[in-house]
Order: structure tokens, then sequence, then C-alpha cells
């Protein structure tokens, strides 16, 4: 099997990531800064869920948190421990369904970039590179699982950092988030050069409405919501 290395900027550290693996994007790299905002170190339990290639697990199992990360993806989960081993950091890496594999488990941090792309194809991919980013219609089919999830894996005070596009509507995360009983808000934004996958939908989107007819750019929010 071979295998795509990608260079993780501005860190100087290498990640491998499989054939099918999200390698680290413009969204990771912004979750990232997320994460160094947070109070981290030793005996902090950090979940990460769908890692990909482990980036944001190895970065936080960096300032000293004892991380799990997780993936429904096989390749995923194969691609995590591998940078693992080669980074020499201590994570757990399982195969998991978000939370399904960690019934009654509570983080004080959980990270989560999942795919948020709308998809004019409707359902879930179950195999295949899309499965990291299509994601339904209007791109909720992961997020709001998320939202509604977060609750049971965070201890009192507990975090969670989320990241997606705003093709989502931000605000309907900010909503859902509040229902399930968490104080939430917007921490981050960046715009972002429209990657390969939105630009080969620019029509659909644009009769979506959900973009305009010369977007160039989308945005990213990250969303920080607390368990009181």
């Amino acid at each position: 099997m071979s295998a795509e290395v990608i260079e993780e900027t501005p860190r100087p550290a290498r990640l491998v990531t499989l054939p099918g693996v999200y390698a680290p994007q413009h969204d990771t790299h912004l979750l990232r800064e997320a994460v160094d905002r947070e109070d981290i170190g030793p005996g902090t339990e950090v979940l990460d869920l769908g890692t990909g290639s482990g980036a944001l697990a190895l970065h936080a199992a960096q300032r000293g948190a004892r991380v799990t990360a997780v993936d429904v993806a096989r390749r995923a989960v194969m691609t995590a421990r591998l940078n693992a081993l080669i980074l020499r950091r201590r994570i757990t890496v399982q195969r998991s369904d978000l939370l399904s594999a960690l019934p009654g488990r509570s983080y004080d941090l959980v990270i989560c970039n999942p795919p948020y792309v709308p998809s004019p194809f409707g359902g879930l991919p179950g195999h295949g590179a899309a499965r990291a980013w299509d994601a339904g219609y209007d791109g909720r089919a992961v997020l709001d699982r998320v939202c509604d999830a977060a609750p049971a894996a965070l201890r009192p005070g507990g975090r969670l950092l989320m990241v997606h596009s705003g093709l989502c509507d931000g605000e309907a995360t900010l909503r859902r988030l509040a229902g399930a009983g968490l104080l939430a808000e917007v921490t981050g934004r960046a715009q972002v050069p429209l990657g390969p996958v939105l630009r080969s939908r620019l029509r659909w989107l644009r009769e979506q409405g959900l973009v305009n007819g010369r977007a160039t750019t989308e945005e990213l929010v990250v969303i920080r919501a607390e368990r009181l």
C-alpha cells in the first residue's frame, strides 16, 4: 500500500496519510490554533473525534494530554497509529463511529473536525475518501450528531472544539449545542480558498443558494462549547 507524505506546516514534523485519509488542511490548522488557546497539560484527558491522520490528537499529546483518538475509517485508524509511532507520541487510537466504542467515557476536551461538505448525493458515503468530507445535502449529517453527543462526552467544565464550513450555518450549530445544554460561541474564523471538492460542486452550490456566483473562498468557523 503506497502512502502520500504531507508536510503539516508550520510544524517541522511530517505526517503520513494513507490513500483515502484526510490530510491536514486549513481547517486542521485553524482547529489546532484553538486547541493552543486551551489550558492543556498532564492530566488533561482529550478525545479527538474523527481523527483522520491523527494530527490534532498528536498535537494535544505534545502538550502533555492523555489522548484518545477515534475514527470510523479503518485506514484513518491505521494512519493515526502509524503517525504516533513515527512521532513517538503515546495516544490511544480506536475504530469507532463517534462515541459508539466509548460508552460511559467522558473527557476534559473533545476535538472534532467532522465531515461538513454539502453534497448533492444526499446520504453519507460508506467508504472511500469522500467519507472524510461528504455530509448530506446541508453538510450537517455528522455535525448534528456531534452536537447531540457532546454533553455525554464532556465532564463538568469540559469543552468541545469543532470546526466546520460557514456553508453549514454556524448559527444552527450554536442553537443545537445550546439546546443540548452547552454554552457555545464562535471563537475563530478564517477565509480560505475553495478546495477542489467545493469547486467541482459550484454549480450545484449556487443552485442551492449556498454560494454566490463569484465565490472563490469559504469561511471556516471554530465553535467552542462548554458544559457548565
